[in-house]
């Protein structure tokens, strides 16, 4: 028995690498995949590791129903999801990339390396989180409970992040041997780790001139560790049974990650008296930050094998 998915949004970076993953999987079928600028195109044009004949749709809200899908993945810009989680049908999965459900009760928020798997099996309406909220919260949780202060996060991205949607962010001339700081304050991922981590967080993001990947260097003021070992070893502990999140000694970067699921957390430097942790985050905004955590997402929700 093969779950029926629905992909409401493929044009994008993210659409597509869903679609790479759902090709992987046996127990997953897709039934269809939405694009108005794609629309009429083989998805296999696009996905050529998906073999199907099926081509993108426009598909609007009130066609959802009849698709009888078990699942959606829900994968547009902020906003524009409403009308497709309100024709959706009580009984099917919804998997939403965007911001619209993390801050909501109606919504289990998914990163289940943090905050479980329980609570997303059998859950009908799964917010993803955002990529750099995403690698913040893994560098952070398993020290949360010592913070003494605020952490603040650095945060570098391709420009994959900024989609496909001409910008600056993802202009390659402008991008071109820079860095690009961009939304100083009240950044949406910065309210978004703050509020599930219950830590202050102070976030900075950024965009360099590489296509995929990203990394969080992440301070922590913290009571209670006395060596940087100790605190290598309580990440270690904290993750020990989660075969995608690798806790390594050294300092991680965005170039080990690129392209694979999972994240590597490592550095643990700490100061001399004790009180200060920086530790680096790095995962694919594309894979562990987006498209593999919405697979891992679905196919808990529907009492699936959560990996290949």
């Amino acid at each position: 028995m093969r779950a029926r998915i629905g992909l409401i949004g493929g044009r994008g970076y993210t659409g597509r690498e869903i679609l790479r993953h759902l090709s992987q999987r046996d127990d997953l079928e897709l039934v269809v995949a939405s694009s108005r600028e794609l629309a009429g195109q083989k998805i296999c044009e696009t996905a050529p590791e998906l073999e199907t004949d099926l081509c993108f749709e426009h598909v609007e809200p009130g066609d959802i129903a009849s698709f009888n899908l078990d699942g959606v993945v829900l994968a547009l810009p902020n906003g524009a999801g409403a009308p497709f989680v309100a024709a959706t049908p009580d009984a099917t999965v919804i998997v939403d990339l965007s911001a619209d459900g993390r801050f909501s009760d109606d919504w289990i928020y998914g990163l289940p390396e943090i905050y479980g798997r329980e609570v997303i099996r059998g859950a009908k309406r799964i917010a993803n989180p955002g990529c750099y909220a995403t690698s913040g919260q893994l560098a952070v949780a398993p020290i949360r409970e010592m913070a003494a202060g605020p952490a603040h996060v650095f945060g570098v991205s391709g420009y994959s992040g900024a989609g496909t949607t001409p910008s600056r962010k993802n202009d390659l001339a402008a991008l071109a041997d820079n860095l690009m700081p961009y939304a100083l304050t009240g950044h949406i991922h910065e309210r978004e780790m703050a509020a599930h981590l219950g830590v202050d967080i102070h976030f900075t993001p950024h965009v360099a001139p590489f296509f995929s990947g990203l990394m969080t260097t992440v301070h922590i003021p913290i009571i209670g560790m006395s060596t940087a070992g100790g605190c290598q070893d309580a990440y270690r502990a904290y993750y020990e049974n989660e075969p995608l999140i690798e806790v390594v000694e050294e300092i991680p970067e965005p170039a080990m990650i690129a392209g694979r699921s999972g994240a590597m957390i490592g550095g643990f430097g700490l100061s001399g008296d004790g009180r200060h942790l920086t530790v680096v985050s790095v995962l694919d905004n594309l894979q562990k930050g987006a498209a593999v955590q919405a697979l891992q997402n679905l196919t808990l929700a529907l009492g699936l094998p959560e990996y290949n």
